[in-house]
């Protein structure tokens, strides 16, 4: 039985011209989680990572402290869903020309604008049922290298992450309704370096742990 460690990328700069890109905090989770993992053994036979900077990043500063020294290869199916264009279609930020949000005002924008994405309402380069696709195929693929043994650490958003443990959480349920509301409810609360582990077996991946974090406290726990 394989198993597939799903990361999330540190903490990006809310607020930056540039979103992604690490923040302090960020480098700093990546390079905690990186000697947690090192304390407790894992040495990956291969790592995966999505194609934006903050996935490289946090890599980056998960290798510092872990001292693997694999090359990874570079999914873009592990990117995250394009959070700002859809935030950017919400009717109330459409309608007016505002000032920039703080967390809280971002976080409701955010959640009512990831509401209309899944339930099919609006105009959006990737739609919901495609980003659904997508993850599952980058999934797929890396189950496929996880063999009897083998541990395949993968870095990645939040987004994904989520929607993959919605997924896994009950397979036989094939209503994207039903799937939307399980993703919305793990996407708020998956902790920036968090880890997700997976078993991959001959039935198929199977979530073991959701959103590990005991490498974080205080400043370092974040969800955004």
């Amino acid at each position: 039985m394989g198993v597939v460690l799903l990361v999330r990328h540190g903490q990006a700069s809310f607020g930056a011209d540039d979103y992604d890109v690490l923040s302090p905090v960020g480098w700093q989770q990546g390079r905690l989680l990186g000697d947690w993992l090192a304390q407790r053994g894992v040495v990956p036979t291969s790592v995966v990572r999505g194609d934006l900077r903050r996935h490289r990043e946090t890599l980056e500063a998960m290798t510092e402290t872990a001292g693997w020294t694999l090359e990874p290869e570079v999914d873009p199916d592990w990117d995250e869903f394009d959070h700002l264009g859809i935030v950017a279609s919400h009717p109330e930020i459409a309608a007016a020309e505002k000032g920039p949000l703080d967390r809280k005002g971002f976080q409701r924008i955010f959640e009512e604008a990831t509401a209309r994405w899944t339930a099919g309402e609006g105009e959006y380069d990737e739609p919901w049922t495609g980003f659904v696709a997508r993850t599952r195929r980058a999934l797929d693929r890396v189950v496929d290298s996880a063999g009897s043994g083998k541990t395949v650490v993968v870095v990645t958003s939040g987004g994904v992450i989520g929607v993959l443990a919605a997924a896994l959480a009950d397979p036989d349920d094939d209503d994207p309704a039903a799937l939307a509301r399980r993703w919305s409810r793990l996407n708020a609360v998956t902790v920036n370096s968090s880890v997700t582990r997976l078993v991959a077996g001959s039935t198929g991946p199977r979530v073991l742990t959701f959103n590990e974090h005991p490498h974080l406290e205080g400043d370092h726990l974040t969800y955004r």
